[in-house]
């Protein structure tokens, strides 16, 4: 099994090889270095770099599975691979994290400085708080909790997922509602990926595979097929499934606060991609996101 080389990412890995190994598989996991880990760390990433050194260390044979952030994954899919499962997803929403704890998005000081690398995350705090001042804070979870820390930043945000998983849920100071800060479509979610011609693997991780997972991320990855962007766009969504129903939050913004569109929907599962697409064309008709 391919993974990146992060805390976080082993812990995500983890959480799949066991449900392999419970289903009778031995799994190892193989530390793959990424374009995104030894980017200069003030550079913001680009599409893709935490995830194509393991698409292709795949590809090329050297690991059989690899384990993504479903968020990471390019909409434009190697045509070689396959997600064949989505088989976690944790809260999907964004987290507010201060040095002294206690804070909420609403108390903090006029001007503070919050750090992050997301266009996404940067156009909704700007909308909901035009007074602060965002910054650029790259790295992976410890490291930004350590700059934090040192006082790069008054506060960061950060994916409520990824401190739930390393045992961080103390830093956390808010929960951000997706009305205010909408994730990133797929977060949360953990993507596994195979090779399409390797029927076996197919077939064995999608006995991993949770059904409304996926046609979740499925329909919020739909939503930013529709606007034409990328996993860097200013494009939020969140979908959720009841039975035979669907609900999906889509929202955009342009990175420096303006415009911000929020809309929902409720249908059928079998609606879910027309559903999304629909969203995603009316997040473009009133949205620059710039």
């Amino acid at each position: 099994m391919g993974t990146r080389g992060s805390r976080l990412a082993l812990v995500q890995s983890e959480l799949v090889a066991d449900r392999l190994r419970r289903a009778g598989y031995e799994v190892d996991l193989i530390p793959i270095v990424t374009e995104g880990d030894v980017r200069p760390v003030d550079m913001s990433p680009g599409e893709g770099v935490f995830v194509a050194a393991i698409a292709r260390a795949l590809l090329n044979g050297e690991v059989d599975i690899a384990v993504h952030s479903a968020k990471d994954v390019p909409l434009d899919e190697e045509p070689g691979l396959v997600i064949a499962a989505y088989s976690e997803r944790a809260d999907p929403r964004d987290v507010l994290i201060t040095k002294s704890g206690r804070a909420s998005l609403e108390s903090l000081a006029e001007g503070a400085t919050v750090g992050t690398d997301s266009p996404r995350r940067t156009g909704f705090l700007l909308a909901a708080r035009p007074d602060l001042k965002v910054i650029p804070l790259h790295g992976n979870v410890e490291t930004r909790l350590r700059r934090l820390d040192d006082g790069g930043a008054d506060a960061v945000v950060l994916a409520a997922a990824g401190i739930d998983r390393l045992g961080r849920q103390n830093r956390i100071d808010e929960r951000l509602d997706p009305e205010v800060i909408a994730p990133a479509p797929g977060q949360g979610a953990l993507a596994v990926q195979v090779r399409r011609t390797d029927a076996r693997l197919v077939e064995l991780v999608s006995g991993i595979d949770d059904g409304d997972i996926r046609l979740a991320v499925e329909a919020e990855r739909e939503v930013l097929r529709a606007t034409g962007g990328t996993c860097r766009a200013p494009v939020g969504a969140l979908a959720s499934v009841n039975n035979d129903a669907f609900t999906l939050l889509a929202a955009g913004v342009n990175s420096d606060g303006t415009g911000k569109l929020v809309e929902r929907v409720e249908g059928k599962l079998a609606d879910a991609t027309s559903l999304a697409a629909k969203l995603g064309r009316l997040l473009v008709a009133q949205v620059a996101l710039r």
